[in-house]
């Protein structure tokens, strides 16, 4: 009986096809794909549609854990000459997570039905990337399965210091701010009122300040459920709307013209880019297939959609370097470095060499902007909070002058 499978596949000209397929198993669909000259990506059930969907942002830490650990355990066995199934039966008694264990075993279970590794692991695409399946595959295809697994542990370790170092470097200037934005709210809202009652007198005389944080606790206290009620409505509103496909755009062209950080997002976006496109260009992946694998590892979809006319200009013969440039989605550098590297026929070089000029330059932003953030944060939480105390200390000060 045949059943109809979802499709995912590379074509020849780079560009992704997705589609359905009627046959009697995955094995069968994925070998009339690469008859039809499409390299399958996922052979499977078709994702299901979603409907209205409010996502809560996922950082995904343990699953990339998982990977890293998996690439990093499998690149040592198999390089010190363990068959792949036993490495990936290892591999698989060694993982701590119960819910990766069963994704290794089931890559397993699918190996040694007779797919080939990088088949088994597109079975998985929430595991692991297009660009991961497809270095796979150039592996296996080369006979160097094990060269590959180094590299790409290689590519995982780089890709995650750098994401932990971005994150760990926002945290404390991001806690710094909600928890100075708190302080200020509680003191509106719970001791600020309680200097009111002293002053419902109308006769007495009230500092200018003190009235001004009377004043603004009134409106804090009366209006904090409206003023939240809005500021979530438009938190998911500004959510919803960055998940279509125009405010997508809209948001990735937007952040990179942050000042001061959106220099460091986009130096990010152009290590991420060029560490992707050494590790393939340096297992043999066609440049055109390479750029549209990379443009799907990138967070930023205007920066990704650049690329496709970057592919075009390599189809035309112009070399990488002239498309990239033209494209004006990266820093200067990066086009400068593609021709040297095209010049001197070591184009994976030059790309790895960019990635790691660019990774150094991201953290080095990260910490410019963080080192300005912080003192700005600070100052401005202690004029708002100093100005609250004074105020309430010139109540104070009211208040006995009115005794004597």
């Amino acid at each position: 009986m045949a059943t109809t499978f979802f499709f995912r596949a590379v074509a020849s000209d780079g560009k992704i096809r997705t589609g359905s397929l009627s046959g009697a198993d995955e094995k069968l669909i994925a070998r009339e794909l690469r008859k039809q000259g499409l390299t399958p990506i996922y052979v499977g059930v078709a994702p299901k549609s979603a409907g209205f969907e409010i996502k809560l942002p996922s950082f995904g830490g343990g699953r990339r854990r998982d990977v890293l650990f998996f690439t990093q355990e499998l690149s040592t066995l198999l390089t010190s000459g363990i068959p792949l199934d036993r490495a990936l039966s290892i591999t698989s008694e060694l993982t701590e997570r119960e819910s990766f264990r069963a994704i290794v075993s089931d890559v397993l279970r699918v190996l040694k039905g007779g797919r080939s590794l990088g088949d088994s692991l597109a079975t998985h695409p929430q595991y692991f990337s297009e660009l991961y399946v497809n270095m796979v595959r150039a592996g296996e295809a080369s006979g160097s399965l094990a060269v590959v697994f180094e590299r790409l542990a290689e590519f995982e370790r780089t890709r995650d210091d750098l994401r932990n170092y971005i994150i760990s470097s926002m945290i404390y200037p991001v806690l710094l701010a909600m928890v100075g934005l708190a302080s200020v709210v509680i003191l509106l809202t719970f001791v600020v009122p309680r200097f009111a009652t002293i002053f419902a007198d109308p006769t007495m005389k009230i500092p200018l300040p003190t009235k001004i944080l009377l004043q603004a606790s009134a409106i804090v206290k009366a209006y904090w459920v409206y003023a939240t009620s809005a500021l979530v409505a438009a938190t998911v509103s500004f959510r919803i709307y960055i998940q279509t496909a125009k405010g997508r755009l809209w948001w990735d062209t937007a952040r990179v013209k942050l000042p001061l950080l959106g220099d460091a997002l986009l130096k990010a976006e152009t290590a991420r880019f060029a560490r992707a496109m050494g590790t393939l260009v340096a297992n043999t992946v066609p440049l055109v297939q390479s750029l549209a694998i990379a443009a799907g590892t990138l967070n930023n979809r205007m920066i990704a959609g650049a690329l496709a006319g970057v592919a075009q200009g390599v189809k035309r013969g112009e070399g990488i370097a002239v498309p990239l440039r033209k494209a004006g989605c990266f820093p200067p550098l990066a086009a400068h470095l593609l021709t040297v590297g095209e010049e001197t026929g070591r184009l994976d070089a030059m790309f790895n060499r960019m990635a790691d000029i660019y990774e150094t330059d991201t953290r080095a932003s990260i910490r410019r902007f963080t080192s300005i953030f912080e003192p700005v944060v600070i100052l401005v939480m202690g004029v708002l909070i100093g100005s609250l105390i004074l105020s309430m200390l010139l109540a104070i000060t009211s208040i006995n002058e009115v005794q004597v």
